[in-house]
Formats: structure tokens, C-alpha cells, sequence
């Protein structure tokens, strides 16, 4: 089918290289890390292949009516995930826009005394600071939607049950030949399948930025570390029903999807692009909720860095004039968009469709969230032991300080009563009575660069 027309686009993005990261086998909590240049480097390379893509007008898929020159508030959002690798994850999304949005002389303002000032760098875009609006981080404290699999006992039950199943354990067992090799080069890290993801990312990181250790590090080690993260993070984040909670990285980032793609269809709605700048967790159960990775084997695993996914929206052209997506998904800085098929399709799937075939799997709120990870009887809202003396403690000295105070309104009142009485009263009914009121009481609560391409190390993630 012809379908002439782009209307909008969604990119979901994974962060660029950084430093080496350390996370949690069963819980996944995170260590710190850092951005490298490297890493900007390739998160500016995918911005400015965007712009070249949507927002150029001799481009094919040029979103219909989007300014190119200097970005427009309104039309452009960017989503950010703000939990682990927050940090990188925020620094890729901003290089991703100043790919997006290069500096422009046209970023100039007149002054009253027809002094004309061009922002600094050469008209320098600051994507961010335009408008709180565009840029929003997304901290899992406050929304779960780009990170839902932490301190959520049903996927740590998820976890668990996939360490203990027999395709795990057969795995570990043909493993146990790469774990010896690998030991000398890892440095006291545990070498079991259930640390696999931990030992590629280590061994990687070094082989990226490390001299001396990428001269050591015999062949093929890489590879076999890369294959073992791979099927460790497509165990985890991944389910047999569209809707388990090994896809509940997948699950929460749908509701994004349907919402962003009702309003860029919505012809009232000015937001035309996109940006959900996250990592690489959400890809593995996205491609396994569409069916992608049924019909791409290739993709069970960690997309690498720096890595994309393009939702298209595509109005038909006549007779058939309904919306349409086309998917696209670029591995990384060395590869190309290549389009990917949904659901069975093998051509671009009606926009009804999609929402219809993903709505009953998407997570959408906070609540519904909690009620998903709490589905085994655990109270992830519970208090801490430690906390709950102290809680105890505090409630009870509010308590004694709350009736102080209601004890010392009441004085008051009584008092200011007998002294009304004590005084002359004029002859006649009264008309009209006084009443003091001292308010209320009540506790607080708490609450590519286009000539960049990574080519000495094929296995970049």
C-alpha cells in the first residue's frame, strides 16, 4: 500500500556507551555510572539520522506540516527515564536532540535598540530550556512507566522462577567451560549465568575503552559473554502472554505508545514527534509482545547502544484513507532502519488495530502497577522494621501535640466567653453573635554524527 503521508513519529531510544554498570541479578537495582563521549557521540549520530529522515523536506518520510529550523514547543515532547542509568540516559536524550535540532543563525532575537543577538554557538538550540514542557524526566518514584521492573516482587518472583527452571540450569551447565576461561579477566565478579549480563557488560566496557585488557582478552570471549547476557535478559524480560509480567518493561511503555499515537492522530493535538529516551529493557518484551522476535530471532536480546525504534503514523492514501503504522528498528550505530512487522502482519498495520491487539496489555497508571506487582500477596508498600518504631513514636508525639493544642483552643474560647459576658449589655435583643474561629489542626503527611560509526568493535552494544 501507498501511504504518502507521515503525520508523526515515536522513537523510543536507548542510551549510548558509558561506563561500566552494575546491576542487581534479582532485584535489578542499579550502581552509578557515567556518560563518555563516545556515548554522546552516538546518541548525537541517531538525532541527526532522524532529522535527515522526518524533518528534511525532500525526505520521503518528512512529517507533514513539522518546523525543521528552530524546534516548536508543542510539536516536539521527549519522555526520559530518570531511574537507573538515569543519568546517561538523560545526557543521550539531549544529544539525541541536539542532532535533532542543530544550531540555527535564525536563533536570534531584536532587541528595542534593533541590536540583534544570535544565541551563543552559532544559534545554539537549548531543546530543554525552551519550554519545561519538552524535556520531561520520568522519576519511578513518581510514574512507573519507564520503569516498572524494579521493587516489584512479582517480576523478583519472575526472576527467581526462571533461575530455577531446567533451560537455565542446562544452560549453566554447557556454560561452565566459557565461566573458567573468563575468570582470570573479570576480576573476583562472579562467574555464574545468573551474573551473566554483569560479566558481559564488564568484559565490553573494557574492550571498549581499555588498551592493554582488549590486547589481552583472548577471541571469542566476547562473543560467548554476549551470548549468555543475551539469554539471560530474554529470560527475564520476556513472557509467553502478551500481558505477563516478564513484559512488564513492555507493558508500561505501550500506554506511552497508544496515548502519544491518539494525539498525534488527533488533528487538534499539535505534538508530531516523540522522543522516549530510556534503556534496553523495555525493546526485549516490546519485541516479544508484537511478535517481532518471533519472526527476528536476532533481536532476543540487549539491542545495543545507542540502538532505536521508529512508530510511523502513516494516513493512507485514497480510497483507503485510514491511519496506518510502519515500524522501523535500527541495532545500534553501525546499522539501518530496516521496517519490522506486528502482530502477524507483513506490511503496515491499521492504527485501530494495534491499539485494539495492545490496550488490554498496557499498564496504565501507577495504581494498576502496583496492583500487577503486588499480585502474589506482598505489600510492596510496607514499612521497614526499623521505620516502624519511629513511625510508632512519631504518631504518638502528634498525637500528644495536637490535643495540647485543642486543650488550649478551648481555655481560650472559654476564657474570651466570660469576659463577653462580664460586659455591659446595651437594652434590646441582640442582633447578631460573634464566634472566633481558630481553624483546624491536622498532621502533615509525607508522601550521527553522520560520519561516526563504531566499527572496531563489532559487538558495541
Amino acid at each position: 500500500m501507498l501511504l504518502s503521508k507521515v503525520l508523526g513519529v515515536i522513537v523510543i531510544a536507548r542510551n549510548g556507551d558509558r561506563s561500566n554498570y552494575y546491576q542487581d541479578p534479582y532485584s535489578y537495582a542499579g550502581s552509578t555510572t557515567e556518560t563518555t563521549a563516545l556515548g554522546e557521540a552516538e546518541s548525537f549520530q541517531l538525532g541527526s539520522l532522524l532529522r535527515s529522515t522526518y524533518l528534511d523536506s525532500s525526505s520521503p518520510s518528512y512529517i507533514n506540516g513539522i518546523r525543521s529550523d528552530l524546534v516548536d514547543n508543542s510539536e516536539i515532547k521527549a519522555r526520559v527515564k530518570a531511574g537507573v542509568e538515569g543519568t546517561v540516559v538523560f545526557d543521550s536524550a539531549i544529544a539525541v536532540l541536539q542532532g535533532l535540532f542543530p544550531p540555527n543563525p535564525n536563533n536570534r532575537i531584536k532587541l528595542a535598540n534593533d541590536t540583534t543577538v544570535v544565541a551563543p554557538l552559532g544559534g545554539y538550540q537549548y531543546v530543554p530550556a525552551a519550554d519545561v514542557r519538552i524535556v520531561e524526566t520520568v522519576e519511578p518514584g513518581n510514574d512507573r512507566s519507564l520503569e516498572s521492573w524494579t521493587d516489584c516482587p512479582a517480576f523478583e518472583k519472575h526472576t527467581k522462577d526462571f533461575y530455577n527452571s531446567q533451560e537455565f540450569k542446562d544452560k549453566s551447565q554447557a556454560a561452565q567451560p566459557f565461566f573458567k576461561a573468563v575468570k582470570d579477566y573479570v576480576f573476583g565478579r562472579p562467574t555464574t549465568l545468573e551474573n551473566a549480563w554483569n560479566l558481559y557488560d564488564y568484559v565490553n566496557t573494557e574492550l571498549i575503552h581499555n588498551k592493554t585488557f582488549a590486547h589481552r582478552l583472548p577471541p571469542t570471549l566476547i562473543e560467548q559473554a554476549r551470548h549468555l547476557a543475551d539469554f539471560h535478559e530474554n529470560g527475564i524480560f520476556s513472557d509467553k502472554s502478551i500481558n505477563g509480567i516478564g513484559n512488564i518493561a513492555g507493558r508500561t511503555l505501550l500506554h506511552t505508545i497508544i496515548t502519544s499515537l491518539e494525539r498525534i492522530a488527533f488533528n487538534g493535538d499539535p505534538l508530531q514527534f516523540l522522543l522516549v529516551q530510556t534503556t534496553y529493557q523495555p525493546f526485549i518484551s516490546f519485541f516479544h509482545q508484537t511478535g517481532i522476535a518471533d519472526e527476528h530471532p536476532e533481536y532476543k536480546g540487549i539491542p545495543n547502544y545507542s540502538s532505536a525504534i521508529v512508530i510511523e503514523l502513516r494516513r493512507g492514501s485514497p480510497p483507503d484513507l485510514r491511519d496506518f503504522l510502519r515500524i522501523k528498528f535500527k541495532n545500534g550505530t553501525a546499522d539501518h532502519f530496516r521496517d519490522v512487522h506486528v502482530f502477524g502482519h507483513h506490511s503496515d498495520i491499521p492504527l485501530t488495530e494495534f491499539i485494539y491487539r495492545a490496550e488490554n496489555a498496557a499498564i496504565t497508571s501507577n495504581r494498576q502497577w502496583k496492583e500487577v506487582c503486588n499480585s502474589g500477596n506482598y505489600d510492596i508498600l510496607s514499612i521497614p522494621e526499623g521505620s516502624k518504631t519511629q513511625a510508632a513514636f512519631t504518631g504518638a508525639f502528634t498525637f500528644v501535640s495536637l490535643l495540647a493544642l485543642f486543650m488550649l483552643a478551648k481555655f481560650i474560647q472559654r476564657s474570651r466567653a466570660r469576659a463577653r459576658e462580664a460586659r455591659l449589655r446595651l437594652p434590646g435583643d441582640e442582633v447578631s453573635e460573634i464566634f472566633i474561629n481558630y481553624g483546624t489542626i491536622s498532621p502533615a503527611t509525607q508522601g550521527d554524527h553522520p560520519s561516526i560509526v563504531v566499527t572496531q568493535h563489532p559487538d558495541h552494544p
